[in-house]
């Protein structure tokens, strides 16, 4: 069992780090220079760290968070779904419509309005378990996109009874950003049903002592939540008869939020509340903090499309420098129908180069990188997945997690290294392997400048066992053929 000293101190530098709420973006910074809405800071390419290898690090929350602003719509999933029972003898049951839930018509309604019409694979399964009764505990991972917030919504929506003025469901959320998401899920979803009504617990939400919360439904980060429960009384933790722990894999990886989750779980009445778990990933310390959490679940897994590059041609191009890199590019753009790129770069220095070239040469660029706020990190996707702008050109910010589906080309204009200036196959299988998924082809193609990458590429293709063609940069006949 993990210790209840919270740190309260780290706590609250945690939460500050994320600094306004995503759907209010303020994007105007002094002595900025712009490509295509986004900002980068005068100077920066003489700045002292932009020689540095750009391995950059954005945190678990930033990284959801930002999964969750490229995917708004339902990823289509071709893979299995896993089921581990405590009781095999126990009835499962799946549904292939939302009308078979037999759910409130409002409530009905507010699905079919926010676009769902069929249930996702994941909520073809979890929503007859969540929705059950009597009430079942429940463990479930899949990738961002699939459909699970829905799902726990429309499960917290559906056990309310608005005629108790106290709250009843309680959703833990790691960061204010990401539990207004949740929030912004739940008020769509309820706009027909005007007797739930939903209170945030998360920072600037303030309360005088010896208020009483008489919201239905609180959706909260933790700190505040145990505030607000267990140090202030504004509500009544034994009262909560659903208890959803969400991005459970964020929540162990933010400084002191697994002890305070554990912390308001033991304030809870465990034999008349349901428990939801969520998480992305599926690793044991996820899964020994769902052990604290939830007793006897159903726990279901929907397995991660893997990233392949079967479907993916992979080509390099020699060239002598970086402007000749440059018009490699060109050349390819000039021959071939291109409908979204991402271009990979090793510092921010040369992805500010090459993006502010692009876009003197009339391409609509967007350039994401480590220097970005994270509001700003979602603006710049938001505008790309939209197709705003046709190339984003990046840093290894971008690599690892965060898909816009459809990319057709990926252009490593830098090959990955890791640390020890090795190929780096898996951020290598990370960047490519998004051009290629669910069923579709993709291009990947590979600029290089020197022995050095030479030799990182035969590396890779070592690797993975699959021929990287020379393409001449040259020859249109060549490219046209690529693009065939």
């Amino acid at each position: 069992m993990a210790s209840t000293k919270v740190d309260w101190g780290q706590y609250a530098d945690e939460q500050d780090k994320l600094a306004s709420k995503v759907t209010n973006l303020n994007l105007d910074k002094p002595n900025t220079t712009s490509f295509s809405g986004l900002s980068v800071k005068d100077g920066d390419s003489n700045s002292k760290n932009e020689d540095d290898t750009s391995d950059e690090q954005i945190s678990p929350a930033e990284k959801s968070l930002l999964q969750k602003i490229i995917r708004k719509g339902l990823v289509e999933t071709t893979t299995d779904i896993e089921i581990q029972r405590r009781d095999p003898s126990s009835p499962l049951h799946s549904i292939k419509t939302f009308d078979a839930l037999h759910l409130k018509p409002a409530l009905l309604k507010g699905v079919y309005a926010m676009g769902f019409n069929a249930p996702s694979r994941i909520q073809e399964t979890a929503l007859p378990t969540l929705l059950a009764d009597p009430p079942q505990n429940m463990i479930a991972q899949s990738q961002s996109g699939t459909g699970k917030t829905a799902a726990f919504v429309l499960a917290m929506l559906s056990r309310v009874d608005p005629t108790k003025n106290y709250p009843q469901v309680l959703c833990l959320s790691p960061t204010y950003e990401l539990a207004i998401q949740t929030g912004e899920v739940a008020a769509k979803m309820s706009r027909f049903c005007d007797e739930i009504r939903i209170k945030y617990a998360v920072r600037g939400e303030e309360l005088s002592r010896g208020s009483t919360v008489t919201e239905h439904i609180i959706i909260g980060t933790p700190g505040k939540v145990l505030d607000w429960g267990q140090k202030f009384k504004f509500f009544d933790l034994k009262k909560i008869s659903v208890f959803v722990l969400d991005e459970a894999d964020v929540m162990i990886a933010t400084q002191g939020h697994q002890d305070q989750c554990i912390r308001i779980h033991k304030s809870l009445k465990h034999d008349s509340c349901q428990m939801m778990f969520f998480s992305a990933t599926y690793e044991p310390e996820v899964m020994n903090f769902a052990e604290i959490i939830v007793s006897n679940p159903l726990i279901i897994r929907l397995l991660k499309e893997e990233e392949s590059l079967d479907n993916i041609k992979q080509y390099y191009i020699r060239c002598k420098n970086i402007e000749d890199k440059y018009t490699a590019i060109t050349n390819i753009y000039g021959v071939i129908t291109i409908g979204q790129a991402i271009i990979f770069c090793h510092t921010k220095r040369t992805a500010s180069w090459l993006a502010e070239k692009m876009t003197k040469d009339g391409h609509a660029v967007a350039i994401l990188s480590g220097d970005l706020s994270v509001e700003q990190r979602i603006n710049v996707l938001d505008r790309f997945r939209g197709g705003l702008e046709k190339v984003l050109v990046t840093t290894n910010v971008l690599a690892r997690g965060i898909d816009v589906e459809q990319v057709t080309i990926v252009v490593n204009f830098d090959l990955p290294m890791d640390q020890k200036q090795q190929a780096d196959c898996e951020t290598y299988l990370h960047r490519i392997g998004r051009t290629g998924r669910f069923g579709k082809s993709g291009i990947a193609i590979n600029l290089i400048d020197s022995p050095k990458a030479m030799q990182l590429c035969k590396d890779i293709e070592r690797h993975f066992g699959k021929k990287i063609q020379y393409l001449d940069a040259e020859d249109t006949d060549e490219i046209e053929k690529i693009g065939a």
